[in-house]
């Protein structure tokens, strides 16, 4: 189980190109604007110009999804969270919306309209919840 992150991005909704080069800072680690330029170029039928890379890069950090370290004239970029992590963040605030409702009878409604793997997937979490519960309990 993947514990929600302490460090959280300001703003989880962000548009594909920041979408597109989270992805890349998450597979290289730290990048500069260059490894980002240089990749995303790496497709003949992509233009991007560098500047708008940095302002992407820039935004994220603003946006709490980046950090930004200067290292004599280079500027370093490094996720805040991994993937792992901001997936189950998105998974997270989609499930507080969803009980948002409030209505437990639309709840139900909607899991009585689930296929058998959706519903032996809410089994699955049922039971690891309780296990969860149970565990603290003995604590």
């Amino acid at each position: 189980m993947v514990p929600l992150p302490h460090s959280r991005p300001k703003q989880l909704s962000i548009g594909p190109l920041e979408r597109e080069i989270l992805e890349i800072v998450w597979e290289l680690g730290i990048v500069t604007v260059k490894d980002i330029h240089d990749r995303i170029l790496t497709d003949p039928d992509r233009e991007l110009a560098y500047a708008s890379v940095a302002t992407i890069l820039n935004r994220l950090t603003q946006k709490k999804w980046l950090t930004c370290n200067k290292q004599e004239r280079t500027y370093l970029w490094q996720a805040v969270i991994s993937a792992t992590e901001a997936q189950t963040l998105q998974a997270y605030e989609h499930l507080n919306q969803f009980l948002a409702v409030g209505s437990p009878d639309i709840v139900a409604a909607f899991a009585d309209n689930l296929d058998r793997s959706s519903l032996e997937q809410l089994e699955a979490i049922a039971q690891r919840l309780q296990a969860i519960r149970t565990a603290k309990e003995k604590q």
